[in-house]
């Protein structure tokens, strides 16, 4: 097996915005070093995820999950999917998604109250279902969680701390695109969980507290890709080539080169994956 230079820990390649030329971001990241996982946000993205982790024998890798925003209705934007198609969450196919050897962890899954505009508590609450049933799965077939949180930690935090019995010995997940505060970081962590960083940071100045906070040893790389290019590439689709931008921001941030950075988050990803 060989090393990659940088892992991007959560990426869309399989949508189909990169339809037209997919191959062509795919290997134009693995000729850099640079090595992906996929994430699907439903079962049929998730499919699509594995197909495409299949046609390589390394460097691109699929993690399986429902997305909290699908939990009752079907939201998508175009870049996702061109026609938007509701699911039904069912805890047995994604059983099966996971137990694939390409696939490295469960999610994207978790909470996101940000876009509730009625029927609050019962939205919430099957959230909160369909997360637990991913968390069953993920202990089921002995993998990982990636999860997806937005104004929703204190919830988050309760699930984890109650529902979610954590062995010391190894890392349960990642927490990406983190939005949270200093305080709740720490508490992930203390669960044993990574915390992901995204192309934000290189133009929201916001985001320098908890960056230069949270140790280089828990920080996992990450472009969310097509979404949220970084900067030089803002406005851009963003792709896998692009994490390297992220890398440099974060180097500065935490004072310390851009080797550094690549060698400690690549190894966070590899531990957390098994890749």
């Amino acid at each position: 097996m060989s090393n990659p230079k940088l892992i991007d820990s959560h990426t869309h390649v399989q949508f189909p915005v990169f339809k037209d030329d997919r191959e062509a971001v795919i290997q134009r990241s693995l000729e850099a070093g640079i090595w992906m996982i996929n994430i699907g946000t439903q079962a049929s993205t998730s499919r699509e995820a594995i197909l495409l982790a299949e046609k390589y024998a390394e460097g691109v890798y699929a993690s399986v999950g429902f997305h909290p925003t699908h939990a009752v209705k079907s939201y998508h934007d175009e870049w996702e999917k061109e026609q938007a198609s509701a699911e039904v969450f069912d805890a047995a196919t994604f059983l099966e998604l996971g137990s694939h050897a390409k696939v490295v962890s469960i999610g994207e899954c978790g909470l996101d109250y940000y876009r509730i505009q009625s029927d609050e508590l019962r939205i919430k609450a099957e959230q909160k279902r369909i997360f637990k049933s991913q968390i069953e799965v993920a202990k089921a077939v002995g993998k990982p969680l990636i999860i997806h949180c937005r104004e929703a930690f204190g919830d988050l935090i309760e699930i984890l701390n109650s529902y979610f019995l954590i062995p010391n010995s190894r890392p349960m997940g990642v927490v990406h695109f983190f939005s949270g505060t200093a305080a709740e970081a720490s508490a992930l962590m203390d669960l044993g969980f990574y915390i992901g960083f995204g192309g934000v940071i290189t133009f929201a100045k916001s985001y320098y507290d908890i960056v230069s906070q949270v140790p280089l040893q828990k920080i996992l790389l990450e472009t969310d890709a097509p979404y949220v290019a970084p900067v030089p590439y803002r406005g851009k689709r963003n792709e896998p080539f692009y994490i390297e931008a992220t890398a440099k921001k974060l180097a500065e941030w935490q004072g310390v080169s851009l080797e550094a950075v690549a060698e400690a988050t690549t190894q966070n990803c590899r531990r957390l994956f098994q890749i």
